[in-house]
C-alpha cells in the first residue's frame, strides 16, 4: 500500500513538472548549460566568504600570539624590576585554542572610541615596563602591520598618542584586567576602499581586537590591546585583478567555441535528419548532408536514418509492384467473368444448353482462382508482417519425418538424411514445416518422382537441401522464382505466391531460403540458425 502510494505520488508529481517544463531548443539547453558553467567562478566568488572567515580567524590567531608573546615579554620585564626569580616551571598541557570569532555570529562592535581624559595617575611600575617594552612594540608593528596598546591595571594607556588617557571603559579591557584574554569585531571607522571589490567583502571594514592581561607572581599589572585589519583576501584580489579578468575572457572564448563545436556536431545534424525526415514524409528521398564533425551518435543516427529511408522506399516499391501484380492477376478472371455474364445476360435465352454450361463451367473455373489467390495474398500478407519469436527452439527431426510420412504416397517419395545428433533449431515447428510442405508440394506437381532432404550442420547454422528428380527449372526463369505471381502451372492453378511465403516465413526468424543451380532437377537450400 506504502510502495503504490508513493508510486502515485511520484507519477502526479512527473505529470505536474511535465504541464509546466517549457519545450525548449536543444541549443537553448546546450547554451543555457554551457552559461551556468561558465557563471560557477562567479558563484563560487559567494562561497570566498567562507575562505573569508577563515582568514578572519587566522587573524584573531596570530594576534592572540602575538598578545601572548607580548604579554610574556612585559611579565619577565617587570618581574625583573622587582627582582624576583622566576618560578619553577610547572608541567605544562598543550591544547588546540579554538578561535573565538565568527562572521556569521560574533557581533560587529561600534568603532573603538577614542580614550578619554582621566585623573588617575599612570602606576610607575607599568610605566617603567611599557618603556622597555616600547622597542619591541615597534618592531612587532613593522611586521604585523598591528597596533599595540599596554594599559596599566586602572585602565590608563602607556604608550601611543592616547598616552595618558584611559580605556577603562572598554569590555574588552575590563576583562583582560579581571585576567581574561578575550578578541572582539569592531567596525573600522577610519576605513577606506581602496578596491573596487571590496563592497563584497564583510571583513574590509572590521578590525580585531584582541585584549590580553600582563600578570606578574598571579596578579595582573596591565594589559595588552592588540588590534589589526584582516584585509588580506580582496587585497589578493585587486593584485590579481588582471589575470581573473583575463580568466574570465578565456571562459566565455571558451563557452563560444564549445558552442560552436556543439552546433555543428551536435544540433546541426539533428535539424538536418529532421528536414530529411519531412521530406521523406512527403514521399520524397533526400540524403542529409554528414556533418564535418563526427559524434559517434551522431554517426549511428544517421546510419539509422538510412536504413529506415531504403526499408521505406524498398517498401514502397514492393506496394507498388505487388499492387500492379495484384491488378494483373485479378484482370484476367474478372474480365473472363465479366465477359461471360455479358454474353448470358445478352443471349442466354438463344444459347444452346451446351454453350451454357461451357460458360458457367468457365465462370467456377475464374471464381476459384479468384479465391485462391485471396487466399494466399492472406497468407503472405500474414508471413510477410510476421515477428519471429526470440527465444524460438525446436526439434527439427520430429517434423521433417511428419512432412516424409504426410506428403509420401503412390508415385512421390521423400528421403531423410538427417545426422544423429541434430541441434536444436531457432525457428518455430510450423513455419518450418509449411515451408517443406510448399517445397514438397511443388516438386510433386513439376512431374518429381522422389524429394531429398538432407541436414548438414555448419558452424552455427543448418543447411536443409531439398533435391528433386524433376524436369527442373529453366534458365531463364531462375531468376524470377521468388517473384510475386511468377508460376508456369498458371493452368493447373498455380498462384506464384508459395515460394515468396515461404522465404517470408523463414525470413521472420532470419533463415534464407535460396535456389541452388543443379544439372538435374529443382534444388533448394533452407539456412537456419542454431538455437542457442
Amino acid at each position: 500500500m506504502q510502495r503504490d502510494g508513493a508510486a502515485c505520488m511520484t507519477a502526479g508529481l512527473k505529470a505536474r513538472i511535465a504541464r509546466h517544463w517549457p519545450v525548449l531548443r536543444l541549443r537553448t539547453i546546450l547554451l543555457c548549460t554551457l552559461l551556468f558553467v561558465a557563471a560557477l567562478p562567479g558563484f563560487g566568488a559567494i562561497f570566498l566568504r567562507v575562505y573569508e572567515n577563515a582568514l578572519v580567524r587566522r587573524t584573531e590567531a596570530e594576534l592572540v600570539a602575538q598578545g601572548a608573546a607580548l604579554a610574556a615579554g612585559a611579565a619577565v620585564v617587570g618581574r625583573g624590576m622587582a627582582a624576583r626569580p622566576a618560578p619553577s616551571a610547572a608541567p605544562m598541557r598543550y591544547h588546540d585554542r579554538m578561535t573565538a570569532v565568527d562572521l556569521r555570529s560574533s557581533p560587529i562592535l561600534p568603532p573603538r572610541p577614542r580614550a578619554v581624559a582621566t585623573r588617575d595617575r599612570p602606576d610607575a611600575a607599568a610605566v617603567e615596563i611599557a618603556r622597555r617594552m616600547v622597542p619591541a612594540f615597534a618592531e612587532t608593528k613593522v611586521t604585523t602591520l598591528s597596533s599595540i596598546l599596554m594599559i596599566d591595571r586602572r585602565g590608563v594607556v602607556l604608550n601611543g598618542r592616547e598616552g595618558g588617557r584611559s580605556l577603562a571603559a572598554l569590555p574588552e579591557i575590563r576583562a583582560a584586567l579581571a585576567g581574561r584574554a578575550v578578541t572582539v569585531l569592531r567596525e573600522n571607522q577610519g576605513v577606506t576602499a581602496h578596491y573596487p571589490l571590496e563592497w563584497l567583502s564583510r571583513a574590509a571594514g572590521i578590525r580585531l581586537h584582541h585584549a590580553r592581561p600582563i600578570s606578574v607572581d598571579g596578579q595582573v599589572v596591565g594589559a595588552l590591546l592588540v588590534s589589526r585589519s584582516p584585509r588580506a583576501l580582496f587585497l589578493g584580489l585587486y593584485e590579481d585583478r588582471g589575470k581573473i579578468a583575463l580568466g574570465v575572457v578565456a571562459i566565455f572564448l571558451m563557452l563560444l567555441l564549445l558552442s560552436a563545436i556543439l552546433s555543428r556536431a551536435i544540433v546541426r545534424p539533428i535539424e538536418s535528419l529532421s528536414r530529411a525526415t519531412r521530406e521523406l514524409a512527403l514521399g520524397r528521398r533526400v540524403t542529409p548532408r554528414r556533418p564535418s564533425l563526427q559524434v559517434v551518435e551522431i554517426q549511428a543516427l544517421y546510419r539509422d536514418f538510412e536504413q529506415m529511408a531504403e526499408s521505406i522506399g524498398k517498401r514502397s516499391r514492393y506496394l507498388r509492384d505487388f499492387a500492379s501484380a495484384v491488378s494483373h492477376e485479378f484482370k484476367t478472371p474478372l474480365a473472363g467473368i465479366s465477359g461471360a455474364i455479358e454474353l448470358l445476360q445478352d443471349h442466354g435465352a438463344d444459347m444452346a444448353p451446351a454453350d451454357r454450361q461451357r460458360f458457367l463451367t468457365n465462370m467456377a473455373a475464374d471464381a476459384r482462382r479468384l479465391t485462391r489467390l485471396v487466399q494466399r495474398l492472406m497468407e503472405l500478407a500474414r508471413a510477410d508482417v510476421l515477428v519471429g519469436e526470440s527465444g524460438a527452439r525446436m526439434d527439427a527431426a520430429p517434423v521433417l519425418a511428419a512432412v516424409a510420412d504426410a506428403l509420401s504416397g503412390e508415385g512421390f517419395a521423400i528421403g531423410l538424411h538427417v545426422p544423429d545428433a541434430l541441434p536444436p533449431l531457432a525457428v518455430d515447428a510450423g513455419a518450418l514445416e509449411a515451408v517443406l510442405t510448399t517445397l514438397a508440394e511443388n516438386a510433386r506437381q513439376a512431374g518429381a518422382s522422389r524429394l531429398d532432404i538432407g541436414v548438414t550442420v555448419r558452424d552455427d547454422a543448418a543447411w536443409i537441401d531439398c533435391a528433386d528428380d524433376g524436369p527442373g527449372i529453366p534458365p531463364g526463369d531462375r531468376q524470377r522464382v521468388f517473384d510475386l505471381f511468377f508460376t508456369s502451372r498458371r493452368e493447373e492453378g498455380g498462384t506464384g505466391l508459395g515460394l515468396a511465403i515461404a522465404r517470408s516465413l523463414l525470413g521472420a526468424y532470419h533463415g534464407e531460403l535460396y535456389l541452388v543451380p543443379s544439372e538435374r532437377g529443382a534444388h533448394f537450400r533452407l539456412v537456419v540458425g542454431i538455437a542457442a
